[in-house]
């Protein structure tokens, strides 16, 4: 693969962020040393230029990689692949091969998922590298940065895991070692993240640094912690990171579903601030439409069927269209499409009825079931609903998944990693999918990293 970065020693910050954005369409783990040749002394010798390099980060998962509100991040990708979102764009494109359950290992998504992330994360360690040699920044600025590299860095390993599963775990910008690294399992990946973000844990504070919630600090590492330990089953764990957050008294289950997603939401945890004042989450801009049949995507049908009477979430969150003879609906958690002179609504990544409903879970599999009751009715009766009638820990778990379908619906994969790690994705999709198979749980290595990289073998199963 080329390598189109090359450059001077003397080259600065606003060139260094240039090239980070550049890298996006590269592979680092084949790169010849993307970055290497950046004077790092010089973008860590102070506070402006070593945080502009960080906040980058945020920038680069809000417009370009995994997080982004585009048809390209995860929220639409993998609603397509689950059973959450209909595809009504071009048959045999790259995202109806997604919907349709005929991924190959040549796909430009995946490769496009695979690339855009090793990407991000060749800036994370080419950050952690230059702030472990810099004299000359203050310790406490260190330490902050330090944090937030290593949330982001976990928060993407997290999703690759989760996608790809067992992927090489390069912790370093020598591309000489990068390029021949060998996949890790997951059960790897995941002791590798916990230790970075309780490392990050300890090194940033609950506050956040410039009064919005755009930026990690301890309670947003804590909301990612939370979910992994979830992931893993490791129910006391999950229990005890989300009681920090639900404890937090800066987090408030609002009780109006219509401002969960603006800016000041009160149970926001982290949210991605728009590039330009005035515009607003990008996510408004994929799923809303004002004409059937949709242009691009609708909610399933059966999600907004299966909601119960007097769920709010059906009023506020879903848009609906029609013609008179067919009816769509559309996610309508943000509803701002146009520039509104000053930004009303930012991308939420982590709020507060996760956290409940992950203590949910967790205390129901360890068969504390009133406790469990008690928070999924937190959200329940936010969205204005009665308590649940769920009495057995089966009906006490089923509860909790369908409540998390009706409340993180298009929300970066939540329905498909769901039904992924419960074990339930080929008893719900077989039906529905013509091209699915069981193997379809994980996507595949892209064929060309396979090709430059044989420690990466085998491929997934099924492809």
């Amino acid at each position: 693969m080329k390598n189109i970065i090359h450059h001077s020693l003397n080259y600065k910050l606003p060139l260094l962020i240039c090239l980070l954005l550049l890298s996006g369409c590269e592979d680092f783990l084949e790169a010849e040393d993307p970055l290497g040749q950046v004077n790092s002394a010089e973008v860590f010798k102070d506070e402006t230029t070593a945080t502009a390099a960080v906040t980058t980060l945020y920038g680069k998962l809000r417009d370009e990689v995994l997080l982004t509100g585009k048809s390209e991040g995860l929220s639409a990708l993998m609603g397509v692949y689950s059973d959450e979102l209909i595809y009504y764009g071009f048959g045999g494109d790259p995202m109806d091969n997604f919907y349709q359950h005929l991924v190959l290992p040549d796909d430009m998504i995946v490769e496009n998922l695979w690339n855009g992330s090793y990407s991000l994360i060749y800036m994370t360690n080419a950050i952690l590298e230059g702030l472990a040699v810099s004299p000359d920044l203050d310790p406490e600025i260190k330490k902050q940065l330090r944090g937030e590299t290593l949330f982001v860095r976990s928060l993407v390993y997290f999703y690759l895991a989760e996608l790809f599963g067992a992927i090489p775990y390069p912790t370093g910008t020598d591309y000489e070692v990068n390029r021949s690294l060998a996949k890790q399992p997951v059960s790897i990946i995941y002791g590798n993240i916990i230790a970075d973000l309780t490392e990050a844990q300890g090194l940033l504070g609950t506050s956040y640094i410039s009064g919005e919630r755009v930026r990690a600090n301890k309670m947003v590492v804590t909301a990612l912690l939370s979910r992994i330990y979830l992931y893993m089953e490791q129910w006391d764990l999950a229990v005890l990171q989300s009681t920090i957050l639900i404890d937090n008294p800066n987090f408030i289950l609002e009780p109006d579903v219509e401002e969960a997603f603006l800016k000041e939401s009160s149970s926001a945890i982290l949210q991605f601030k728009p590039r330009a004042e005035g515009d607003n989450a990008q996510e408004a801009q994929t799923f809303l439409f004002s004409f059937g049949p949709p242009p691009l995507v609708s909610l399933n049908s059966q999600l907004v069927e299966n909601m119960e009477p007097n769920d709010l979430r059906r009023e506020y969150w879903i848009g609906e269209i029609t013609d008179g003879n067919e009816t769509w609906y559309s996610p309508k958690k943000y509803k701002l499409k146009e520039n509104t002179g000053t930004s009303m609504e930012y991308s939420v990544i982590f709020r507060l009825s996760e956290q409940y409903l992950i203590r949910a879970e967790a205390l129901a599999r360890l068969g504390n079931l009133p406790a469990a009751k008690e928070d999924l009715d937190m959200v329940r009766n936010r969205a204005g609903l009665l308590d649940s009638e769920a009495n057995t820990q089966n009906e006490v778990l089923t509860a909790i998944q369908m409540e998390r379908y009706h409340e993180l619906f298009s929300e970066f994969g939540h329905r498909w990693f769901d039904i992924k790690r419960t074990g339930l994705a080929n008893e719900i999709l077989a039906p529905l999918k013509a091209g699915w198979k069981p193997t379809d749980v994980l996507l595949p290595i892209p064929e060309n990293e396979l090709l430059m990289n044989p420690s990466l073998k085998p491929q997934n199963p099924g492809y």
